[in-house]
């Protein structure tokens, strides 16, 4: 978090938008920290049985299997359309197609940034939260602590952004509002409902690189309310510890582990 912190923090003090030339290197350098760091890691804490492992995670498609593919897919698309539902039940506006849609057919360039959005970023962090962090986290807590745990860091990770000129976080939702906080805590929300899907499917970070692009996508093309969409990651991970319970998230009694060294 730290080392992601310098380079944003770099862009709030030089005064530099994200949307700018040097603003965008800043923004990617510090994306890139939580994989490289997790890398770095990988290949510090484990032998060469852990490092395989770790890029097989990356690569096999297999680990997920068509069940959890399906589930992947479903989750976000559901949670965006039924918070749609809902707003319009309630007497709200509904769903609407976001910014990038709306323009597709005069500005095909106009969907880049959902695209971004929902490919590189959820690579460059996720081979660090998911493909090491949470497998070390769960080597000394359950499930659902080290999901809490590393959604908290994940969601103070993202502060300096609500601080910076041309960020989703800065220009749509804003530092203290009520849209502040429903983010802030619906991360810890989605790392509850990620660390289900990733002890499901063997520790697929392939499958969580998926899923972290699909949420982002979803969210930049289905525009619903905060309250709804939160509420229902909030009762999402809410069924996940009622049903698959809090110590594994799955229906073992122990959650997936990494391969360990082995000692000589």
């Amino acid at each position: 978090m730290g080392g992601t912190w310098i380079f944003w923090l770099a862009a709030i003090a030089l005064g530099v938008r994200f949307d700018s030339a040097v603003g965008f290197v800043l923004l990617l350098v510090g994306l890139a920290v939580p994989g490289v760091v997790g890398v770095v890691f990988v290949y510090l804490v484990y032998d060469e049985r852990g490092r395989s492992d770790f890029w097989n995670r990356v690569v096999n498609l297999r680990r997920v299997g068509l069940r959890w593919f399906v589930v992947i897919l479903l989750v976000p698309l559901g949670i965006g359309v039924l918070a749609g539902v809902a707003d319009l039940l309630l007497g709200g506006p509904g769903p609407a197609w976001g910014e990038g849609v709306t323009e597709f057919g005069v500005n095909p360039l106009a969907i880049l940034p959902a695209l971004f959005f929902a490919t590189l970023p959820p690579i460059l962090e996720e081979l660090g939260w998911r493909g090491y962090a949470l497998d070390r986290l769960q080597l000394k807590w359950s499930a659902l602590s080290a999901s809490l745990i590393l959604g908290v860091v994940w969601a103070i990770w993202h502060l300096p952004l609500f601080f910076i000129d041309g960020s989703f976080q800065h220009d749509a939702v804003g530092f203290a509002t009520t849209g502040f906080w429903l983010f802030m805590t619906g991360i810890v929300a989605l790392s509850v409902a990620f660390t289900w899907i990733y002890n499901n499917t063997e520790r697929s970070i392939l499958g969580i690189i998926v899923l972290h692009g699909w949420v982002n996508f979803t969210a930049e093309t289905i525009v619903v309310p905060d309250i709804p969409y939160y509420t229902l990651w909030f009762v999402l991970a809410g069924a996940i510890v009622a049903i698959w319970g809090a110590k594994t998230m799955t229906a073992d009694d122990e959650v997936p582990r990494p391969p360990l060294p082995t000692i000589p």
